[in-house]
């Protein structure tokens, strides 16, 4: 993770990886009031949303204007430049992804995104959440569980690709497997590719059966497991701090945003309650 500042520009780069040991991706958020990219071109997808001001982009021998809640996507190999539109800059979140992210669950080879600049509301708000939490604490099963999946959505809503079948045999087998697998190894969980390819299955597919039949992403599955073995430990005295390392947080700040998520306190006052109870 890295941080520019200048006296008017802000920018911070963060690496996740898409699973244990998986490929990287990149995530930047950035305001600019006045920088202007040089004509360059990306071997990945580059993928933002605009959260406030407007840029102006040159892009397929024309000019492109986005504003806040727009969907950015350039293609690779398309020579673009970027800057503010207007004396106020602009604001963006983007992710570089690569293609093969956005052919699985689809059909018809490599995308093509006609439009480059889209409306979606429901999927900007989601691409927004995910990169910054994700920027705020690159997990790789969660990268692997948020990005992928709505990438996928992204080209099948908006690109030339296909669906292909949601229909998949077996699901709740599936999940369950890949359940078990996590709460064996919640420490350092396999990549939900290696689990994957195990069960003869795109990542997609193995997504779909865990979210249909669990009703949830696999990270979030094993943030709530986590949460609950986190809660023994914290009933048998142990602090939070020596508690997010034990149950395969990255840290305590990791551990408390589950822990409220889940329960609705601070795993320091679930500690002090339980032992004030106790008492």
């Amino acid at each position: 993770m890295s941080t520019r500042q200048g006296t008017r520009e802000q920018t911070r780069w963060t690496r996740a990886r898409l699973g244990r040991s998986g490929p990287p991706l990149d995530l930047l958020t950035a305001h600019f009031d006045q920088h202007v990219y040089a004509p360059h071109a990306h071997d990945e997808f580059t993928i933002g949303v605009t959260v406030g001001g407007s840029e102006v982009i040159a892009y397929r021998g024309g000019r492109i204007h986005s504003y806040p809640g727009s969907i950015v996507v350039l293609e690779p190999g398309e020579t673009h430049t970027g800057g503010p539109a207007a004396t106020d800059g602009y604001a963006y979140q983007a992710l570089y992804a690569e293609p093969s992210l956005l052919t699985d669950g689809s059909l018809g080879g490599l995308p093509h995104f006609r439009d480059p600049v889209l409306h979606d509301p429901d999927l900007a708000a989601a691409l927004r959440a995910a990169h910054t939490d994700i920027s705020t604490c690159p997990d790789p099963l969660e990268a692997e569980s948020r990005l992928p999946w709505l990438l996928t959505a992204l080209a099948r809503r908006h690109s030339t690709a296909r669906a292909s079948t949601d229909t998949l045999p077996g699901a709740d087998h599936i999940a369950r497997t890949v359940r078990d697998r996590l709460a064996d190894e919640l420490l350092d969980p396999p990549s939900l590719a290696a689990l994957a390819t195990d069960l003869g299955l795109s990542r997609y597919q193995l997504l779909r059966a865990f979210r249909t039949t669990m009703g949830l992403p696999p990270y979030a599955w094993l943030a709530q497991h986590r949460v609950a073995k986190a809660r023994g430990l914290l009933e048998a005295g142990l602090r939070p701090a020596e508690v997010a390392g034990l149950v395969g947080f990255a840290d305590q700040a990791h551990l408390t945003r589950w822990f409220r998520r889940v329960l609705g306190v601070t795993p320091a006052a679930y500690r002090n309650s339980v032992q004030d109870t106790a008492g």
